[in-house]
């Protein structure tokens, strides 16, 4: 699932979770599913942030593509 997706469907937990009328069974199933869908997107954000490179001038005015690190 994208990670897009994940924010999505937490957003909808959320909103769910702060209903009025919702069972404790349902809450503890939403929430489960909500700490789920956090642990993917972080790991799809932190693979995303692995691919991230950026481009660096150097003094000869010529550039170079380096990993982020920071």
């Amino acid at each position: 699932m994208p990670f897009e997706s994940y924010l999505k469907r937490l957003e909808m937990i959320v909103a769910e979770l702060e209903g009025d009328q919702l069972e404790l069974a349902r809450a503890l199933e939403l929430f489960e599913e909500g700490v789920e869908c956090l642990r993917s997107a972080s790991k799809e954000l932190a693979d995303a942030r692995s691919h991230v490179q950026r481009l660096v001038e150097r003094d000869d005015g010529s550039f170079e593509l380096t990993d982020f690190r920071g």
